[in-house]
């Protein structure tokens, strides 16, 4: 009988375009990898609705979660040895790094918040329930999954470990910035990560950083700052999100006033119902949905057919600047005119924000207050990053917000009906 914890008799490889190659020597993490769950992550893409606005970003949630194990399974090889690491704890950092993301559904973010939905909860829900994973956790004992569990929930007694996987930087954002900027294809993301291991060291609370290796750390920082502007907030992504989004809550509507399917949507039902089960969670994929996108475009129903066929064939909205300040009391008359012109403003004129912190400070009591990063200085004190890197300082806690209004140009230009009302709905948006 294998012994969960020990080492494989022979090192697994995984070729991997980031990182070269993610080594797994740990017979734990072979199993893990190898659970049902782990392997729905293939069908699910990390970046949603991206592949629209770049075509090459097709990877998945598997090949991140790898990424992330291999970064954390690297510190902590560096940290072999020294003051404030506890060699006991690293099972524990490896398991915890691989399944951060096993939550994650369809189209993650958008999915949430739409059905209301939480991908931490539901990671948490994978560890612990009736699961595959869960299994292989309780051979390490019978105490184990609850421990991976609390790590992600940033609940766990020991903060260092906490801070690894989740901080403002850690092997999660370390893996999404350089796996992501390398499928998008830009140039953004890019930054020194051997650099960052080579300067990070463990402190009782968190890991820090060397001063010498503080251009690193800027580096990533202002590369996080751009992937966040450039690729993450795309508009033409955000576009297709909020079609998304539109045909989900669509369907839902349906579904409630009892309007007849042709085919019935039942992967959706407990969804619409929201009596959501571990088991259909972990049926959902992308493929499922898309299959219903497919169906949909021959539905009666004029909104959501008109939906999944823009979202299939990448028919997207258009959109413009909106300033909430300054064109709030424009709103109405849009509303009101769309409706003038036979376009329901519920699915058809969204207003879309994004919003971001690229790095903060340390401000006690602040709702949702992040742990800063600090720099080692040569004489062993701790230094906050921003007091002393004129770069960091720059952008720190200055929360950016962007709102853009999307809508569907090619009905607005389409005069064969309601000339006049479109062209002074058009007035108002190309002003």
């Amino acid at each position: 009988m294998t012994n969960i914890l020990g080492k494989l008799e022979e090192e697994k490889v995984f070729k991997d375009p980031v990182h070269r190659y993610i080594h797994v020597r740990d017979q734990l993490i072979w199993e893990l990898v190898g659970t049902r769950e782990f392997q729905r992550l293939r069908r699910i893409r990390q970046l949603g609705t991206t592949y629209v606005t770049f075509h090459g970003a097709e990877h998945t949630r598997f090949n991140h979660s790898l990424g992330v194990y291999e970064i954390m399974r690297r510190i902590i090889e560096n940290f072999d040895g020294r003051e404030h690491w506890d060699e006991s704890e690293r099972l524990v950092c490896l398991s915890a790094s691989l399944l951060h993301d096993i939550g994650h559904g369809p189209f993650s973010h958008t999915f949430e918040k739409v059905f209301h939905t939480d991908h931490e909860e539901w990671t948490r829900k994978i560890i612990l329930g009736n699961t595959e994973i869960n299994k292989v956790l309780r051979k390490v004992s019978s105490d184990f999954p609850n421990k991976v569990s609390n790590v992600i929930a940033k609940t766990y007694s020991n903060k260092l470990v906490v801070s690894l996987i989740s901080s403002q930087i850690d092997a999660d954002r370390m893996d999404y910035l350089q796996r992501d900027a390398y499928y998008t294809g830009v140039s953004y993301g890019h930054f020194d990560m051997e650099r960052i291991m080579r300067v990070m060291r463990p402190t009782e609370e968190q890991a820090v950083f060397k001063q010498s290796g503080m251009h690193a750390v800027e580096d990533y920082i202002m590369s996080r700052y751009q992937m966040y502007w450039q690729v993450y907030f795309h508009p033409v992504t955000r576009s297709a999100e909020v079609i998304l989004s539109k045909i989900l809550h669509r369907a839902k509507l349906l579904y409630q006033q009892n309007y007849q399917f042709k085919q019935a949507p039942t992967h959706f039902f407990s969804l619409f119902n929201e009596k959501l089960s571990l088991e259909d969670y972990l049926r959902l994929d992308e493929a499922i949905i898309m299959y219903y996108f497919q169906i949909w475009q021959d539905e009666e129903d004029r909104i959501l057919s008109d939906l999944c066929v823009r979202f299939n064939d990448r028919k997207l909205f258009k959109y413009v600047e909106f300033n909430p300040s300054k064109q709030w009391n424009e709103w109405p008359t849009l509303i009101d005119l769309f409706k003038q012109a036979g376009i329901d403003p519920e699915y058809y004129l969204v207003i879309d924000s994004s919003s971001d912190l690229p790095y903060d400070f340390y401000r006690p009591g602040e709702e949702g207050e992040r742990i800063p990063i600090f720099l080692l200085t040569p004489g062993g004190d701790l230094r906050e990053l921003s007091r002393e890197s004129d770069v960091v300082e720059a952008i720190s806690g200055k929360k950016r917000t962007d709102h853009k209004l999307y809508f569907p140009l090619d009905v607005l230009a389409d005069e064969t009906k309601h000339k006049e009302v479109k062209r002074q709905i058009k007035a108002i948006l190309f002003k």
